[in-house]
């Protein structure tokens, strides 16, 4: 059974928050979805995940091509994912269920702090995953450093 990990994204963007995780989640050896919902906005994240710096390379691809099911990491605005994620990131307020955080590693939902609607979004997740049952944890940047501020 998994859990679903929220970060509350209030120094660094999502731009550069979003590497250092998909990072941490291929070195764990997962095959990762990106979800977001708008696909301007996962084009405008596939660029920037292009231009990263070189030794920092993530291979990954955009939904609908030719081989989706071999992306180790693919940005999609769908539920079902091609590449069969054991990770699910959760961007902009896209949609996550109770069932898929239960099957899979792990669910991070990453979120704009500074965002009041993206924040109050993020509250409604929460209490409706935990109150499914899924193992969830809250983790802030507001010291400057990730820190684990609540666990259910």
């Amino acid at each position: 059974m998994g859990a679903a990990y929220f970060y509350h994204l209030t120094r660094r963007p999502l731009e550069e928050t979003l590497p250092v995780l998909l990072g941490k989640a291929r070195q764990a050896g997962w095959a990762i979805a990106v979800r977001g919902t708008d696909p301007g906005r996962l084009d405008w994240l596939d660029e920037k995940l292009w231009l990263g710096p070189d030794d920092g390379f993530l291979p990954h691809g955009r939904a609908g091509g030719p081989h989706d099911a071999m992306q180790p990491i693919l940005l999609t605005t769908e539920t079902e994912a091609a590449n069969a994620p054991t990770c699910v990131m959760a961007i902009d307020g896209a949609a996550v269920y109770a069932e898929e955080v239960a099957a899979l590693e792990r669910v991070c939902i990453l979120f704009d702090g500074n965002d009041p609607q993206a924040v109050q979004h993020a509250r409604g997740q929460w209490k409706a995953l935990t109150e499914a049952g899924c193992a969830a944890q809250y983790w802030s940047e507001e010291s400057g450093r990730w820190e684990k501020k609540a666990e259910a």
